[in-house]
């Protein structure tokens, strides 16, 4: 198959080249750019090399409208505006942004300030949280790839949600990214110096993937009520650590527990849930597409703890995006993708 990736000069998109690159089934990948037409990929990460490819193509939507699959891993508002005449053509498009992740335009422009995509495409586009939406993804034309918070947070908290053993209005979750998150454009607030030792909450009660994961949540219980959650920027590359804090409606055992999440997540590849006592860290899965799951339940608050880690840029982008691009082809989805962590 021919792919292309359109924002291939950030951390996500160059991800994403690494991994189609050496994919199976891709013969071809390409890479296009706004503002760097002919310029090698080379030029903004030099770990490429000199690869067959990696030539930046203006964007064009006839050029584009030659390949199997379009991957965005843009901005947002890029694939909003160009998304819809590649589906018009054909093209399966897999958007890494958060511009069709939300069903209502008005949501989206009230949490993402800024013009939502044609109302049409946002009820065409499938959420891709893979463990829970395959069946609609191996259909899907517009692939709505999950926020990196999201996937830590939803992936979870579902069994707990679907089960309804939880109440619906006692989520906290409290949530840790390393810099990468940020995206490769340099500002004060990822600066060394502003970074390195120091610990700090953002966004705080504003931040765009809330409603993201509560239409999720809603989506799987309707009686779902609003989450409390909380980002926070940690002096590391790579990683997200989510966790998770709930009132059971009655007394869970820790055994119980994690019996549940290994049958809720039996046959998924790139979810491993963690024996009673054992709580997975962010380099545990460093530059793989897992997605490692802790459990604990507190008698004295009555309170389930749930940790939930992924590297932001694999599980939580590129690779995610690789496994639902799998499934859109009809491919096993673990091709391409068949890696153990990096470690350390």
């Amino acid at each position: 198959m021919n792919v292309a990736i359109i924002g291939a000069t950030g951390y996500s998109g160059a991800e994403l080249f690494r991994l189609l690159h050496g994919h199976p089934h891709v013969s071809r990948c390409d890479v296009f750019s706004s503002s760097q037409d002919g310029v090698h990929l080379s030029e903004s990460f030099p770990h490429v090399g000199s690869v067959d490819g990696a030539v930046l193509h203006k964007l064009e939507i006839e050029a584009l409208s030659r390949y199997d699959a379009v991957f965005f891993a843009t901005p947002p508002g890029v694939s909003g505006e160009w998304a819809p005449a590649l589906i018009d053509r054909g093209v399966k498009v897999i958007d890494l942004s958060g511009d069709f992740r939300l069903k209502d335009g008005a949501v989206y422009e009230q949490w993402y300030g800024r013009q939502a995509a044609p109302a049409e495409y946002l009820q065409k586009a499938v959420y891709g949280l893979t463990e829970w939406n395959r069946e609609a993804v191996r259909e899907a034309v517009l692939l709505s790839n999950p926020g990196c918070y999201p996937t830590a947070t939803l992936l979870g908290l579902a069994p707990l949600v679907k089960e309804g053993l939880i109440k619906e209005d006692s989520i906290i979750v409290d949530a840790k990214s390393g810099v990468s998150g940020a995206g490769r454009k340099a500002g004060l607030g990822t600066h060394f110096s502003e970074v390195n030792e120091n610990v700090k909450i953002y966004k705080v009660n504003v931040h765009q993937h809330i409603p993201e994961i509560e239409q999720t949540l809603q989506t799987w219980n309707e009686a779902m009520e609003p989450i409390t959650f909380s980002t926070h920027l940690i002096p590391m590359t790579r990683g997200i650590m989510a966790t998770i804090y709930a009132k059971a409606k009655q007394p869970l055992s820790p055994n119980d527990l994690v019996d549940l999440y290994k049958t809720s997540y039996e046959g998924s590849p790139f979810v491993r849930v963690r024996k009673v006592g054992q709580f997975p860290a962010t380099k545990e899965v460093y530059g793989s597409n897992y997605c490692d799951i802790g459990l604990a339940y507190d008698e004295r608050t009555g309170r389930v703890t749930v940790v939930s880690v992924i590297d932001n840029l694999m599980k939580g982008a590129a690779g995610q995006a690789v496994q639902n691009f799998n499934l859109m082809m009809g491919l096993d989805e673990a091709e391409g993708l068949r890696f153990l962590p990096i470690y350390p």
